[in-house]
């Protein structure tokens, strides 16, 4: 978009080519200069350890694994040491005598380094100061990032951005550009901040109280007004998913919906109440571990639940949770500490001094963590459940009178007589057997003061469970499995299923019984409910006798809710015989159970029963009281097939509405730790020797008395003596602003990393950033309020010719906005934009066509209403189809962390802008908004520019906009259109709105609109 020969075009434009076409011009003969040395001092940070690290690191750094030689330059206490042949390669003050400079200077292929096969020659100007530097004595300095930072002072009365910035441009002779027009900063800042553009209103007002004398406040007041504003957390928020790579999927193959949108909106409500940053981090990374844990600080850990899930057929769960906390290690050091930990999963870091075990160290902190789902409450939801209970049991004491054609023989009360002497005769007694020894191969048993049996903790593909139990007080001819459900598993149970197949689903392929080690054989096996859920063959209790893993019990689709089989032995266990019971898990999911108990009983004739322990124990009471029969009655009236139609009424109501869940994090017991292994290559199954949580060597220490837990590493992280976390954030937010980093590579702060532009400036942000409070909103508020940030975009020509990259800040950056932000803007000034906050993702309007390859035939049906217009950061992101507009303009997919966004150039973006649906949308209600109004052509151009580029048009602008209404009236009174234009116009044909909807695509379709000016 930023194309000089589409510009040209616009006149609209001209005042913008200047500063696009020059700059590049200047860079360009700036690079085509000879390089020169200076003659002032090197600095080996500035000017050595670049060309260390880009040309001998690889092979002459931190990995001992790949180190050449014998070799490390990364350390100078190394470097000075003999190699295996006995030559030195640093002799400090020995230019000529040193290895290293022979080797660079020599035209021998066998000797000369880097190798040419290395493809990194080092120039002859990096050579001369490789050279200079061994002969002024070969000094080291720490890396700059790994020192703690210190604020130099700022002269009392200065704003310390500006200070600092303008005191590297008054070195070169320049000076700040002026003040941007008051319509180009208000549009400015509250893009920055709100991500939104100001509306007409909020312009002119502006405008006008800006000519006071006291402008700086009324800008001031602005800005504090934005910080409030509930649109700020919203616009950050955004910024802040990208690092957590949030999606509304799992990702990989089957890419299922998940539900974590509470955890987004945890993250605008955080924002917008200015949680401190420190106290912001640790609740995501360990909030469930903050003694008296509240529910948004669990809900807070769906951070690191974000990572992708695999679902696909045949996978190894512990294979993908492995890769799971590979992200979550990468994730943590790019977010926090600025590091390319990713690089360290398979071996010592090659530049940077992080080792190979380190990285499995700091994995170790994240590693004992479970992922359960955490249910939500909604009092929406509960008042709604109490409403139906309530008209459940109205309509339960009407049932009996529904009983067909009644007659004083033949009605409910006869029938449940005859019910309840039948059901007594079949009911059986069952004796819990609480087992003595609960074990598996991989889940953790925990036997329950029921007797019952709690799953927890990790599954693979075929899990066995082996239970010792008590001996029954009678021969046992029947054994009774109750899978149970359970708040704590996926969906409640009764099965732990969290990957391939539905949550909460378990698949028993044996079931085998063992008195004194040896097996008992099972002549018959009834269930109260069995289904499979792949495949059309049947999973009932009998198949989990046959000998064979891949058929057995199932009870799919009755998840939350209890289920019974029952074994009948084809001999009694006698009293006093050790009972052993295995139960083997699998087939082709990991799918074990979740919660079960384990019962016996005497009677051979038992079968399963779709009823609850409470209804059988009155059942076998000889006696009973009124109020005791009145459940009996009840469970008669809901089960009779007489009712059975109405009793549909009942249980609909009666069931358990679906309350929201979220994704999070919870720390695994301490009798149950997970161990953390050293991974050969970075492979899942090369494990190596086991390792402890350690933090990085090179950074402030770990405290000695402090648990190597997961809260004290989040605290750890955000500690202030890390050197590291402070700067990397403040220089996030400065690139967000401006466009570019202090630090460049705003994603690696190593020695591969860029050198600060402006070192003192960014020490100063970062320890008045914890000064502060860690306040996010007054660290915008310090960025804002700088002159360097209110000054214009257009730069002089002393600054094209001294600063042409704008190393130095000499004019405000044009930068194109996020893809989200153009569209909220659209939006906005179309007057569609919803402004409600939070809640679930929702659809706009996109083409059909994106989602068509997605697995499962994908449907995505476009919200209707409000919901169609809520701002882009509720849209529902599909990590296997992400929505068009957003990916066409560089928005991230959710599949990983995400620091930087790039910024692309592409016909389609304007093709998009043209249109998109919701453009052709943003046009015509713009357009009927405008028709609407009545006012004079020349007014409502004013108010059309004020409303998308917030500015007024000047007299050329005006004077093209009437020319180009003229004709498109005149085109639309001839019908002279092709069938985009009646496509796009759809239902605004009629005059006088057309024209309007025309201006307003034109407007839109602006580089101006698009970009931060």
């Amino acid at each position: 978009m930023d194309d000089p020969a589409i510009l040209a075009q616009s006149p609209l434009a001209r005042r913008y080519s200047s500063q696009i076409l020059m700059p590049r011009l200047f860079a360009f003969f700036a690079l085509a200069l000879p390089a020169s040395l200076s003659a002032a001092s090197l600095d080996f940070q500035r000017d050595v350890r670049p060309i260390l690290s880009n040309h001998c690191y690889h092979c002459h750094g931190p990995d001992e694994q790949s180190r050449k030689g014998q070799l490390r330059l990364d350390v100078r206490e190394d470097a000075l040491k003999a190699g295996k042949s006995g030559e030195v390669a640093i002799i400090p003050g020995q230019a000529d005598s040193s290895e290293i400079i022979h080797r660079i200077f020599s035209h021998d292929e066998d000797e000369i380094m880097p190798p040419p096969e290395a493809k990194k020659p080092i120039t002859d100007a990096q050579k001369d100061i490789l050279k200079r530097w061994v002969a002024e004595g070969a000094e080291y300095s720490p890396h700059w990032a790994f020192a703690k930072p210190v604020a130099s002072p700022v002269p009392e009365g200065r704003h310390p951005v500006d200070h600092f910035i303008e005191a590297k441009l008054h070195t070169a002779g320049l000076t700040l550009a002026p003040e941007s027009s008051p319509e180009a900063l208000i549009r400015r800042v509250y893009l920055d901040l709100t991500g939104l553009p100001p509306t007409p209103e909020d312009v002119t007002t502006f405008v006008q109280d800006y000519q006071s004398p006291k402008s700086q406040e009324v800008y001031e007041r602005l800005v504090d007004a934005l910080l409030a504003s509930p649109a700020y957390g919203e616009r950050w928020a955004r910024r802040w998913l990208d690092l957590a790579r949030y999606a509304d999927t799992n990702g990989y193959e089957k890419d299922r919906e998940r539900s974590i949108w509470p955890y987004r909106d945890w993250v605008i409500k955080a924002l917008n109440d200015d949680m401190p940053f420190d106290q912001f981090s640790i609740e995501q990374l360990a909030g469930d571990m903050i003694p008296g844990a509240t529910l948004d600080q669990r809900i807070a850990t769906g951070f690191h639940r974000n990572t992708m899930l695999n679902e696909e057929g045949g996978i190894d769960p512990l294979e993908f949770r492995f890769h799971a906390m590979t992200d979550r290690v990468a994730t943590t050091g790019a977010t926090w500490l600025g590091l390319t930990m990713q690089c360290t999963q398979c071996h010592t870091h090659k530049f940077d001094p992080i080792t190979h075990t380190e990285y499995y160290g700091m994995m170790a902190f994240l590693n004992n963590a479970d992922e359960p789902d955490l249910d939500l409450p909604d009092p929406k939801i509960a008042t709604q459940e109490k409403a139906n209970l309530a008209r459940a049991a109205n309509f339960l004491k009407r049932l009996p009178f529904k009983w067909p054609n009644a007659t004083p023989e033949n009605n409910a009360e006869t029938a449940f007589a005859k019910w309840l002497e039948t059901e007594r005769a079949r009911t059986v007694a069952w004796q819990t057997l609480k087992p003595q020894k609960a074990s598996s191969n991989m889940p953790l048993l925990k036997i329950q003061p029921d007797g019952s049996v709690l799953a927890s903790g990790d599954i693979t593909k075929s899990d066995t469970y082996d239970l010792t139990l008590t001996t029954s007080e009678q021969p046992i001819s029947a054994i009774r499995l109750e899978a149970l459900p359970h708040e704590s598993l996926p969906a409640h149970g009764p099965g732990m299923c969290n990957y391939e197949g539905p949550k909460g689903d378990f698949f028993m392929g044996e079931f085998q019984v063992l008195v004194n080690d040896k097996p008992v054989k099972i002549a018959s096996a009834t269930e109260s409910y069995s289904k499979n859920n792949f495949g059309k063959n049947p999973a009932n209790a009998m198949q989990a006798t046959d000998g064979d893993p891949q058929t057995g019990w199932s009870c799919a689709a009755r998840y939350g809710e209890r289920n019974e089989a029952v074994f009948i032995l084809s001999e009694p266990i006698p009293t006093g015989a050790e009972i052993r019971i295995r139960m083997f898990f699998g087939r082709h999911y990991a799918c074990p159970l979740g919660h079960f108990r384990l019962s016996a009983s005497s009677d051979a004739k038992a079968i399963a029963r779709d009823m609850d322990n409470s209804i059988t124990a009155l059942l076998l009471k000889p006696e009973l009281t009124e109020a005791e029969k009145q459940p009996l009655w009840e469970y008669f009236l809901l089960t009779t097939p007489e009712l059975a139609a109405h009793s549909k009424t009942v249980h609909q109501l009666r069931t358990p509405p679906a309350f929201p869940i979220s994704l999070v994090m919870r720390e695994r017991p301490a009798d149950h730790t997970r161990p953390t292994f050293r991974h050969h290559r970075g492979e899942f199954t090369q494990p190596k020797e086991r390792v402890e949580p350690v933090t990085l060597a090179v950074l402030h220490p770990f405290p000695q008395q402090a648990p190597k837990t997961r809260l004290e590493f989040a605290r750890w992280l955000m500690s202030p003596e890390n050197p590291l976390t402070a700067r990397v954030i403040v220089n996030r937010q400065w690139a967000t602003l401006f466009g570019k980093g202090i630090v460049k590579t705003v994603d690696d702060f190593g020695y591969q990393g860029s050198l600060p532009s402006h070192p003192e400036l960014l020490d100063f942000l970062a320890v008045e950033f914890v000064r502060q409070g860690w306040s996010m909103k007054k660290l915008h508020r310090l960025l804002v309020t700088s002159a360097v940030y209110r000054q214009s975009v257009q730069p002089s020509v002393s600054s094209l010719q001294k600063d042409p990259e704008n190393e130095l800040y000499s004019h405000f950056p044009r930068v194109r906005l996020e893809a989200e932000i153009i569209r909220d803007s659209m939006l906005k000034a179309a007057g569609l934009l919803n402004t409600k906050l939070g809640g679930p993702s929702v659809y706009p309007p996109q083409p059909d066509s994106v989602t068509e390859v997605a697995y499962g035939k994908f449907q995505w049906t476009p919200s209707t209403g409000a919901d169609r217009y809520r701002r882009s950061l509720y849209t529902f992101s599909k990590r296997t189809a992400p929505f068009a507009l957003y990916t066409t303009f560089d928005a991230p997919t959710g599949e990983s962390c995400l620091v930087k966004r790039e910024s692309s150039n592409s016909a389609l973006q304007a093709l998009t802008i043209m249109n998109d649906v919701i453009f052709t949308e943003g046009a015509q209600a713009l357009g009927t908004l405008l028709a609407k109004a009545g006012t004079d052509d020349v007014t409502t151009i004013r108010h059309l520019y004020l409303r998308i580029l917030s500015r007024p048009p000047d007299a050329q602008e005006i004077q093209l906009m009437q020319t180009f209404l003229d004709t498109q009236r005149a085109r639309l009174k001839s019908n002279d259109l092709n069938a985009q234009e009646i496509t796009n116009l759809k239902d605004d044909l009629a005059i006088p709105s057309a024209p309007w909807t025309l201006a307003s695509r034109v407007l839109f379709n602006l580089d101006e609109f698009i970009t931060k000016n």
